[in-house]
């Protein structure tokens, strides 16, 4: 028998404040139309003043544990992807524990920036398969519209707030591709490439940055290095992309989701897309994508997915599980 990490729940939280692409007429020289043709998206949320990324990732916590009948006391450890956690220390994930109420187990914070949830979902599987915790739950929220530089139309346009969370437990499995849970994982960074997508402050710099992205050069290293590193999970465990049901990228942009499911080979109407209506939400997005995607009959149990992000680092990956 082969030890699995299960999905047993999944559950989002989305801020109140719905902001539409025409609001930015009004500051910025844009439009809905331009904003739409460069990234499909057409509307995010924004967490209201004093909302704080603990509160949003508690949020999306109960969901889950709801979602799966289970209840804080049966988590044994939180692990949360972030680039906005609420202070410089403690992890938001500690604060999340305390919100959940939650006395025992561990918890940490994961900041790979958009590929966050991916490199955090690894690490949950690690943690189950070697037999050191039964249940993980594993989040992804971002507070992005803290981050942005209201004068640039490039970047400010494209980011949302908002929480998913998953929660993954241990289950026994035949050890073959008909399991559900995690099948395989597969992470890389490559620091070299720093300055195309970064924020320019921080603690130990003692300043206050804005995020910076050089768009061209982020969108030609994602379409490439999604479409690998998907082929190389779908791969590790012994499967290609026609045996996907569903592909669940991160949510970035349509152009990029669309290129990669080129190169996959596969066509759109198999890959979950909320771009549109959450914009880029960093970590936050690919549990959203997830939990919507259930919520609206898309992804069903036993359903094979891949998931794949990448962020500031530069930092990518994915997984491949069975729902």
């Amino acid at each position: 028998m082969t030890t699995r990490a299960v999905v047993a729940g999944c559950g989002h939280y989305l801020p109140d404040r719905i902001v539409e692409n025409a609001e930015f007429e009004k500051t910025l020289d844009t439009s809905d139309e331009w904003i739409r043709a460069r990234s499909g998206i057409e509307r995010r949320h924004f967490a209201a003043d004093g909302q704080t990324t603990s509160d949003m990732a508690a949020r999306a916590a109960r969901a889950a544990l709801a979602d799966s009948g289970r209840t804080p006391a049966d988590v044994d450890a939180i692990i949360l992807a972030t680039s906005t956690a609420d202070l410089t220390f403690p992890s938001a994930a500690t604060m999340v524990q305390a919100e959940l109420g939650m006395t025992g187990g561990f918890a940490f914070d994961v900041q790979a920036v958009c590929a966050g949830f991916v490199y955090a979902l690894a690490n949950a599987h690690a943690l189950i398969v070697s037999g050191q915790v039964n249940r993980v739950l594993v989040i992804g929220a971002e507070t992005f519209s803290r981050i942005m530089d209201w004068t640039d139309r490039s970047t400010c346009v494209l980011f949302g707030d908002g929480a998913g969370a998953l929660l993954l437990e241990a289950q026994a499995g035949t050890g073959d591709v008909s399991d559900r849970g995690v099948l395989s994982t597969d992470l890389h960074s490559d620091g070299r490439h720093r300055d195309i997508l970064y924020v320019d402050g921080g603690v130990s710099t003692q300043s206050t940055g804005h995020l910076r992205m050089q768009g061209r050069e982020v969108f030609r290293h994602a379409v490439e290095k999604l479409a690998d590193t998907a082929e190389a999970a779908l791969g590790k465990a012994g499967l290609t992309g026609q045996d996907v049901d569903w592909v669940v990228p991160h949510q970035a942009n349509i152009r990029i989701i669309q290129g990669t499911a080129r190169k996959l080979g596969l066509p759109m109407e198999r890959v979950v897309v909320t771009v549109q209506d959450h914009g880029n939400t960093s970590a936050a997005s690919i549990p959203l994508a997830l939990s919507v995607g259930q919520a609206r009959g898309q992804i069903r149990k036993g359903d094979l997915l891949v998931t794949e992000a990448i962020g500031g680092g530069l930092a990518w990956g994915a997984v491949v599980l069975r729902w």
